[in-house]
This record gives structure tokens, C-alpha cells and sequence, in this order.
């Protein structure tokens, strides 16, 4: 995933900048950067977060660098925000998204001229140098920016510093946030809405769905006005958003009290407890105990003070036995109690199983799993939100394939219908095979009045694999 922050500010901008960053920490894993632009032109850092968090590492630029305008931002892939010269001048560019043609475009833009990519160790072109690549092709920024998102098959949201501004441009179908801020002196831009507030500003307003503004020290002007239509992924309320954030005026944690209560409605369990997976399933299990009467409790703590998520590492071997070091058992709240324990997804499933195993160890009678979502079918064609090359990655194709053979691609509807047999069958197996006492998921229907924006508004593809 990612995230990122910007400032114009008739004033110094990198006390804000930095902790508007930091603030994003959640959303990646890899890389963070930040670049300003004042007196003596522009100035830019970029550091890996991969074993200490944003904070420390640019704690000694953000004490050097100086300017009245500035972008960052946290990234979980490549390394950016990047500085490019062109016949646009100098700016610097930063972007949150996925590019699925990638191949194809790189390709083109070969054939069209002499152009060339700097790799990355991954062997991979690093995406925002790509997006870049294509704002150049077109007389002005403006322009480019709306010809990158017309050939990007994915998702694009970004923004770019230049001497004289600011540009924000949010994805043509919103699939990513942009919230803008104000305060006396300043005017700030966010991928999620909190991350201003203890910094002085206001929630100023959300950019609409392929709007394009220019934000300076005294304004914000828009250059492309909003679209009609939005997809906005639903998965961030879900699970990815951070609990203060909110989204098209819907805040994360009451969304997710709201999905917990929708969950405990249709349930029928009979627990001793009810517990979230930490961090993101505390709040669904929050609302599913408060309407459902059953005690909330935290039979395991996640140990953070030294793994927050920006240290874990990107190998999923690595990453699973982190996960696993992290939970740590309160055995008098355990020991001989049937726990109800609600996460938000189930995508692998093995950090999931393992956590199961770590409870009936602890001495647990039983372990009924409640996700917050419905089943995921089919693996995210719009949002970096794992690198998985192959839907089979996802613990129900492994399932579906099992039971159907070659036919799998041709029934898979039939296996997002929460009423069919093919589905309930599907959900049978997947309890028996991560030793679930009683596995029940939660409905497309319900999730989405959780929300409580319109169905059409929200990107459900994962689910139903409908775009």
C-alpha cells in the first residue's frame, strides 16, 4: 500500500511535513521520503524503514531541511518520492496505486523514443518513475497527469511539488482517499484524514473521485473537477484505514463497531468471550459485544513497543513467525473458555491457524472465528495491498480448486453466494482445515450497510469480482 502527506505553508513547513508522514506509518513497510522546496530550491531524503521506523530515520533531515512547501510519503515497494528534471523543470513526484500494465506501457514508451528506467534491486521499474515518464510525454503537468491515469489499468493517486505549487490529483474512480486540510498559515493534503489534526489544522474537505487541484500557502484551486462515479475500496474500513481515520465522512472505528453488531445479529454461537484479532478485529469484536451481550476480553496482547508493523520484514516466511512472536497469552483469560475471536480477513490463512494452535495451547475449549468480511475470491487488481502474483494464494481458490478441478474459473460466483451449498461448503472445509471450532463469514450485504454508503460507491471486487 502507502501513504503520503504535503504542506504549503506561508511559513516553514517541516514540522508538519515530518510528523504528517510519520503519522502514515501504518500503511508501509519499505520505504519513506520527504522533499520541500524554499529559498535555496529543492531539497529531498529518502530512507529505508525496513528496521527502524520513519520517525528515526529522518529525525536528522527534518532538523536541516528547510522550504514553505513540501510532499512525503510511507512506501511498502519502491523508493520515492523521486526528483525529476524534464522539460516541465524540476519537481518531485510521489504516488499511491497499482499499475497492472506496467509490461505493456514500459514497452511502448520504448518504442515511442529513447527512453530509460533506472531498476530497482527488485529488478522491477520503479512505478512512480514510470507515472513520471508519462507526465513528460504531454505539453504540461496538468496534461500529464491526466494522461498517466488514463493509460494506468489499476489505480493511480498522486502528487507533485513544483516551485510553484502543490498538484494533487486523487484516482479517477477515488479507489484512494485524499483529504485536504487548513489552518491559519497553511493548507495541507492526506491519505487519511487524522493525520493533520494534532498539527493545528481542520478538516478543510475530501477531493472527489478523478479531481485534480493545485494547493498553495493561500489557496487550493481546482483544475479538474470531480467525476460522477467512485469505487472506493471498501477493505479500508475493513481492515487497512487507521481507527481515527474516516472516509467520504465515515469514520473507520464506527464503521467497525457497526460490523461487529451486523455480525452478532446472524450468529447463533454461544462463547464464554468475545475477542478481536489485534490491532484492526478489536473494534469489530467491540461492536459484536456490545450487541450480542457476550463479555469483551483481550486473551492475547500483540507486543509493539519494539515490532510496530513497519519493522516486519517483507519475506512472508519472516513475516509469519514476527507475526507470531508478537502474541503473547494471558492464560487466565484463555484457560478453558470457549472463545468467539473476530479478525479482519481471512487471506492465507496460516498466521490465522497459527494463532488457533497458539490458543488451544494456551488451554482454550473452543475457537470460533468470525472474519469482518466476506470470503476473498479474488486476489486486489487495483490496490498494492500484497505482492501476491496468484489467486491461489488465497486460502479459498486453494479450496475451490481442490473441489473443482479445471472448472474452478467457471463457478466461482456460485462460491461468493453466501446462500448457495457450493459456498457453505467451501466455508466447512476451510474451518476443518484451520481446526476452527465454527467458522461463519460475514455477508457482502451487511458489510456494505456497515458502511453505510452506497453499494455502487464502493470497490467490492475481492468478494464478488465484480469491478
Amino acid at each position: 500500500m502507502g501513504g503520503f502527506f504535503a504542506v504549503a505553508s506561508k511559513n516553514d513547513c517541516v514540522f508538519d511535513l515530518f510528523f504528517g508522514v510519520d503519522y502514515h506509518s501504518h500503511l508501509g513497510t519499505r520505504r519513506g521520503g520527504m522533499a520541500v522546496y524554499g529559498k535555496k530550491g529543492f531539497d529531498r531524503a529518502i530512507h529505508n524503514i525496513e528496521n527502524s521506523p520513519f520517525r528515526t530515520k529522518f529525525e536528522k533531515d527534518a532538523n536541516e531541511m528547510k522550504g514553505y512547501m513540501g510532499i512525503g510519503c510511507i512506501s511498502d515497494y519502491e523508493p520515492q518520492p523521486l526528483l525529476i528534471r524534464s522539460h516541465h523543470g524540476t519537481y518531485v513526484i510521489t504516488t499511491v496505486g497499482k499499475i497492472n500494465n506496467m509490461d505493456a506501457i514500459t514497452e511502448e514508451l520504448f518504442r515511442s523514443g529513447h527512453t530509460h528506467f533506472m531498476e530497482m534491486t527488485t529488478g522491477e521499474i520503479n512505478a512512480t518513475e514510470l507515472v513520471a515518464t508519462l507526465i513528460n510525454q504531454k505539453e504540461n503537468i496538468l496534461e500529464g497527469i491526466q494522461y498517466a491515469q488514463e493509460k494506468i489499468d489499476g489505480s493511480l493517486t498522486l502528487m507533485i511539488l513544483t516551485a510553484k505549487g502543490v498538484y494533487i490529483a486523487r484516482d479517477r474512480l477515488g479507489r484512494t482517499p485524499v483529504a485536504l486540510g487548513k489552518k491559519e498559515d497553511a493548507f495541507c493534503a492526506s491519505f487519511e484524514s487524522f493525520a493533520y489534526l494534532n498539527l493545528g489544522y481542520e478538516d478543510y474537505r475530501e477531493l472527489g473521485p478523478g479531481e485534480i487541484v493545485v494547493m498553495t500557502p493561500e489557496e487550493i484551486v481546482t483544475l479538474v473537477k470531480p467525476g460522477n462515479k467512485m469505487k472506493i475500496c471498501t477493505f479500508l474500513w475493513v481492515y487497512y484505514g487507521y481507527p481515527s481515520s474516516s472516509y467520504e465522512g465515515v469514520s473507520v472505528e464506527q464503521m467497525r463497531y457497526r460490523c461487529g453488531e451486523l455480525l452478532a445479529k446472524r450468529d447463533d454461537a454461544m462463547p464464554d468471550t468475545v475477542a478481536g484479532v489485534p490491532d484492526s478485529g478489536t473494534a469489530h469484536a467491540i461492536g459484536y459485544a456490545n450487541a450480542s451481550g457476550i463479555p469483551f476480553s483481550r486473551p492475547f496482547i500483540k507486543y509493539t513497543p519494539t515490532w510496530p508493523r513497519s519493522f516486519m520484514p517483507t519475506m512472508q516466511s519472516q513475516r509469519n513467525q514476527i507475526a507470531k512472536m508478537k502474541l503473547l497469552p494471558v492464560h487466565n483469560l484463555i484457560k478453558g473458555r470457549r472463545l468467539l475471536l473476530i479478525d479482519d480477513s481471512i487471506v492465507r490463512g496460516t498466521q490465522l491457524r497459527e494463532t488457533t494452535e497458539f490458543l488451544y495451547r494456551s488451554g482454550a475449549k473452543e475457537v470460533h472465528i468470525r472474519p469482518a468480511c466476506p470470503p476473498l475470491v479474488y486476489g486486489c487488481k487495483f490496490l498494492n495491498f500484497s505482492r501476491s502474483t496468484s489467486d491461489m494464494d488465497l486460502i479459498t481458490r486453494r479450496i475451490i480448486q481442490r473441489f473443482e478441478g479445471d472448472q474452478a474459473e467457471n463457478v466461482l460466483e456460485e462460491y461468493t453466494d453466501p446462500d448457495s451449498d457450493r459456498y457453505q461448503k467451501m466455508v466447512e472445509a476451510i474451518g476443518r482445515e484451520m481446526n476452527f471450532s465454527s467458522l461463519r463469514y460475514h455477508r457482502l450485504d451487511d458489510m456494505i450497510e456497515s458502511v453505510g454508503i452506497d453499494a455502487c460507491k464502493l470497490c467490492t471486487y475481492c468478494w464478488n469480482g465484480r469491478e
